[in-house]
């Protein structure tokens, strides 16, 4: 697939990084000022959180209509990384309490949204695994979902988004996809103060 260059002109998932930049940079010094990797117990509850957070959407990833709009998107599923971060620690699998967010089948842009948010995680893992090896662990033990792709993080990132900005979406689909990834901060600054607190 050809990755056009979007850097001229602003692009759909341009909108939504503007739209969700005030959430994104609270959201980032909230988990950070926990000292996510000032050990490894502290690094457990930022795993958690991780393991919620994908738990949650892990059934977006498998969705065959999405799958049909955005490339490699089952590939893209880290809650088996998470799992196998859980074992490399020795820790159990938490037990959420509710059941995950979504289902079998979900509103599409409101999922892109979700997605939008959980993909954009990855980009910024390069940064985490940095943390990570200064408590001894790193992409394969006990930070794998942190890996980047093969490919490479950019590549894969932009993959994604010029499939967000390739999706046929009215005015009102693309509002319900800022709801989605306004929900998806949302969630994730509500787990970060469970695990954390």
């Amino acid at each position: 697939m050809e990755i056009e260059d979007v850097r001229g002109r602003e692009g759909r998932w341009q909108r939504l990084r503007a739209s969700t930049h005030e959430a994104h940079e609270q959201l980032d010094k909230a988990i950070m000022a926990s000292e996510p990797f000032a050990d490894r117990d502290r690094y457990g509850c930022f795993l958690r959180m991780q393991y919620i957070l994908h738990r949650d959407v892990d059934a977006l990833y498998l969705d065959p209509v999405l799958g049909g709009l955005l490339p490699d998107l089952a590939d893209r599923r880290r809650l088996g990384l998470i799992e196998k971060d859980f074992e490399d620690l020795g820790l159990a699998l938490p037990s959420p309490e509710k059941a995950p967010l979504f289902g079998a089948s979900a509103d599409v842009p409101r999922a892109a949204g979700w997605l939008y948010v959980v993909e954009g995680s990855n980009l910024g893992a390069a940064f985490l695994l940095k943390g990570v090896a200064k408590i001894g662990l790193s992409e394969n033990n006990g930070a794998r979902h942190l890996a980047g792709h093969p490919d490479g993080r950019g590549l894969h990132w932009r993959r994604f988004t010029a499939a967000i900005d390739g999706l046929e979406f009215g005015e009102v689909e693309d509002e319900r996809m800022l709801q989605g990834a306004d929900e998806a901060f949302a969630r994730v600054r509500e787990i970060a103060q469970e695990v954390f607190a």
